[in-house]
């Protein structure tokens, strides 16, 4: 059985443009693949593309249908810094596994970007620099040290001193990171547009399709449904976002609340390069611009999953966040447009977990995404899609459920 959320609540600004809506008809008989994928998320679009695209036959079905969970709620900034700072990651788990995590993050946007491009997906894709602005948790000495870290590292930027922030950003905080390359997209029109590629090629969309269990066998793996049918491939990948399947380990990794809200369009008050902002801060603050002029900020999370304890803070919250964007950006109208909230998964490395499952052979599993969900989720597909066509992948260790 798979764990069911309401996976948010309210009025996530995604709602405000139009998708495309792929075709996903509904399961009637056993069907067989190389590949099924239980999912119509990001994650699983971004797996059934790289999967089909490397020649294997694939079958996604979703209990709800294509985009219908988290994908939604994403606040898209789709950048390269992991949620734990450099310096921070080298301590937890050495200075060579978290440089080449970093790098592999950095590597994973530039290779979205790239793909996206290759298939035309129209998913209001633009480049957008970042500033890692200095807080409670990092002081500007801290961040100063966080930024060579990551030059030693191979990965640029540039330190900037709270004159620089004003002159060049109209920021007033005392010190931040610069750094270059990073996405700012439509969710729901990139999961669009990766289903409608994979579904080019082949691939099945089924839902609603709610999986009720899960079984390995000589061969190849199985998946029975509640409407009856049942799935059978080589493999299988658990792409359910923050709906674990129960046969996918809990540890190392937990279930929280986040907040969001979008302003009204107002093009004319969005700061320089309309650079995504982050806070080195807890409670933190993090936002961007739409491509219309809306203002997208977040954060408040919760240490709790309950659905209902979550809803009920959403005034609180919104009122909260909105009040820190006017006092970051005196010239901005920080009225709600649309608010939200979410469940958002975390690790204590800040690493997602993508990898087979263990004591389940033929399934493979994508979880903890953290604040670089869509970036982790390409990297999701470039690792599965190499297990499971005969190739090792270097950094796999890093993000394996037996990762210790």
């Amino acid at each position: 059985m798979t764990r069911k959320l309401d996976l948010h609540t309210g009025r996530p600004v995604w709602r405000a443009y139009r998708a495309p809506a792929p075709d996903a008809t509904r399961l009637t008989r056993d069907a067989k693949a190389d590949v099924a994928i239980v999912g119509m998320g990001i994650s699983a679009a971004m797996i059934a593309d790289a999967l089909s695209n490397a020649g294997l036959s694939v079958i996604l079905i979703d209990r709800r249908g294509p985009m219908l969970g988290s994908t939604a709620a994403t606040t898209a900034l789709v950048q390269h810094e992991i949620d734990q700072p450099l310096t921070a990651l080298s301590r937890r788990i050495g200075k060579d596994r978290a440089e080449r995590a970093w790098r592999r993050s950095r590597l994973a946007v530039g290779n979205l970007a790239a793909r996206i491009a290759e298939l035309g997906i129209d998913c209001r894709l633009a480049e957008r620099p970042s500033l890692y602005l200095a807080g409670n948790l990092l002081a500007p000495e801290a961040l100063r040290a966080e930024g060579e870290a990551r030059h030693a590292a191979g990965l640029y930027g540039a330190y900037l001193t709270a004159g620089q922030l004003k002159e060049r950003f109209g920021i007033d905080r005392k010190a931040a990171l610069l750094s270059y390359g990073n996405l700012a997209l439509d969710p729901r029109r990139l999961a669009a547009g990766f289903l409608a590629s994979a579904a080019s090629r082949g691939a099945r969309l089924h839902a609603p399709v709610e999986a009720t269990s899960y079984e390995s066998h000589r061969g190849g793996v199985s998946i029975g449904t509640k409407e009856g049918p049942t799935l059978s491939a080589t493999a299988a990948v658990l792409a359910t976002g923050y709906e674990l399947a129960g046969i996918v380990p809990r540890d190392g990794h937990e279930i929280i609340s986040t907040y969001a809200l979008a302003t009204r369009p107002q093009p004319r008050a969005i700061w320089p390069e309309a650079a995504f902002m982050w806070e080195a801060s807890d409670p933190y603050l993090y936002l961007r611009a739409t491509h219309d002029g809306r203002i997208v900020c977040g954060g408040e999370d919760e240490p709790f999953s309950d659905q209902m304890a979550r809803d009920v803070l959403i005034a609180e919250k919104t009122q909260r966040i909105s009040e820190k964007l006017k006092q970051l950006l005196p010239g901005v109208d920080p009225t709600p447009d649309y608010a939200w909230a979410g469940a958002f998964g975390t690790t204590p490395t800040g690493l997602p977990l993508i990898g087979p499952v263990p004591g389940r052979p033929g399934f493979h599993a994508v979880l903890g995404y953290g604040g670089n969900g869509i970036t982790f989720s390409r990297i999701a597909s470039e690792l599965i899609t190499a297990t499971l066509t005969g190739r090792k992948d270097r950094d796999a260790d890093l993000f394996a459920f037996d990762r210790g």
